[in-house]
């Protein structure tokens, strides 16, 4: 993390950038009252009252997805000593590049970047910014929705068949549509802060499920016969094993899509900057985070060793009322979730319509835009409902440069660190890490859809 005496060394971008995008008088002028009332239109700038602990519970909603419950199974082919240093430096590195996003969200006097993408303009250039930011958080947010879509339809039939032992068997794409209609209700709820009281049930949700995985683990206990080593019998197959892994634990950290959308909610004065509120949001959040991941990737994989399910809860199996708890409390947290991921994609959407197409900032206009989205990422997942297995292959080209090392870049660009400094040093170790990731993670996930796609099945 930067000093203050490091700062000054290398000072923030130069004046006369400043006066280009500062709102010097001229600029106040130009930014009419039209744009103004957009402004105050669009999702993610409409509302800016939140309060730290905002800050806290969506984080820790954006952040813990049921991606949580195959941790145990990552760290089964990861093996113990790769598979706790693994998950203890993403832990680390992702902490540390949050922290550069926040304190970038208003590095120029005057100016918030709302928007990742925005933060990427500033960094590389208004063109050449948006290509490399929006195709990639795009990939991330909408890729999470539709597993999502899928995981909430997987969960609520879990809890079906659970429940209801005579019952007639019901495909996954009901289960699946039941799911999606109340996004259909809930999408149309207007930016981060009306989703708050959902965000908050959602990271409750969360932690609720992640201690029952791992207590009901340890309830079990050490089972017998239990092994440690790598399950795959040949070493082609443990290597790549090991890099779907890495895909696995890089999904697990992909909160960093929405963390400067989250942060425009919060209110700021140049005496009292958002960063304060929402750095004390994020350090709670990860505190929480690691009481989920760490207890129930390590007492997962102790207790069941390589013969562990890649959804603990299948392993737990019993007590019935138990699972069937863990499972609904999976769905709500992923309706949180959704919501979380799909608003800056609602708000990239509404403002390409606003001020590129020119259509008029309606009511009419967000119901269309929100209810095809949702559409949309339902037929997805009916139509995929192995997302979840594409999604380590194509998750690794973005989860890991948008949550790993893009931030490091931009920081880079920006402040210009002196050469070999600790700022320097830290940022180029995350880069050559993350690029590692983004460059093996991928070839796991593609090998892993060739050995299932016989198994795949449309519209299950």
């Amino acid at each position: 993390m930067v000093t203050e005496s490091e700062s000054a060394s290398h000072p923030r971008p130069d004046a006369s950038w400043d006066e280009n995008v500062s709102f010097s008088a001229p600029e106040a002028e130009k930014k009419t009252a039209e744009q103004k009332a957009i402004d105050d239109w669009l999702p993610i700038t409409s509302s800016r009252n939140a309060k730290w602990w905002y800050s806290a519970f969506h984080n820790v909603t954006a952040m813990v997805g049921a991606g949580v419950l195959s941790l145990p199974y990552a760290v089964s082919n990861l093996g113990w000593g790769p598979g706790v240093v693994i998950l203890v430096l993403s832990w680390v590195i992702t902490l540390y590049t949050l922290w550069q996003m926040v304190e970038m969200h208003e590095m120029v006097p005057g100016k918030r970047f709302d928007r990742y993408h925005e933060l990427g303009q500033h960094a590389f250039g208004e063109k050449l910014g948006l290509w490399i930011v929006v195709p990639q958080q795009l990939i991330c947010e909408v890729g999470v929705d539709i597993v999502y879509m899928v995981t909430g339809g997987k969960s609520l039939q879990k809890v079906h068949n659970l429940v209801c032992h005579g019952c007639k068997p019901m495909k996954t794409t009901y289960f699946i549509m039941i799911f999606a209609s109340v996004h259909f209700v809930l999408a149309h709820l207007p930016n981060f802060n009306a989703i708050s009281g959902i965000s908050l049930a959602a990271a409750v949700m969360s932690l609720s499920y992640s201690t029952i995985a791992w207590a009901a683990s340890l309830h079990k206990g050490v089972q017998e016969d239990v092994q440690y080593g790598y399950k795959a019998t040949t070493t082609s197959g443990t290597v790549f094993n090991f890099l779907g892994a890495l895909g696995d634990v890089a999904f697990a950290y992909a909160g960093h899509n929405v963390v400067l959308e989250i942060q425009a909610t919060i209110p700021s004065t140049p005496e009292k900057p958002s960063k304060g509120p929402m750095w004390r949001g994020v350090l709670l959040a990860y505190v929480v985070v690691a009481l989920c991941y760490f207890p129930v990737a390590l007492i997962g994989y102790w207790m069941f060793g390589n013969e562990v399910a890649d959804n603990i809860l299948i392993s737990l199996n019993k007590p019935t009322w138990l699972i069937v708890t863990a499972n609904m409390f999976v769905v709500i947290h992923v309706i949180g979730s959704y919501q979380l991921y799909a608003m800056p994609v609602f708000d990239m959407i509404e403002t390409v319509m606003v001020k590129n197409l020119h259509f008029k900032p309606t009511r009419l206009l967000r119901f269309c835009v929100r209810n095809i989205y949702v559409a949309f990422t339902m037929f997805v997942g009916i139509t995929f409902p192995f997302f979840g297995g594409l999604l380590g292959f194509f998750g690794g080209f973005a989860f890991a440069p948008t949550t790993y090392f893009l931030p490091c870049i931009m920081w880079l660009a920006i402040y210009k660190p002196k050469k070999f400094s600790l700022s320097w040093i830290t940022n180029w170790i995350c880069i050559l890490l993350g690029l590692l990731l983004m460059i093996l993670s991928p070839i796991g996930g593609l090998r892993s859809i060739i050995l299932n796609a016989k198994d795949y099945g449309f519209y299950t």
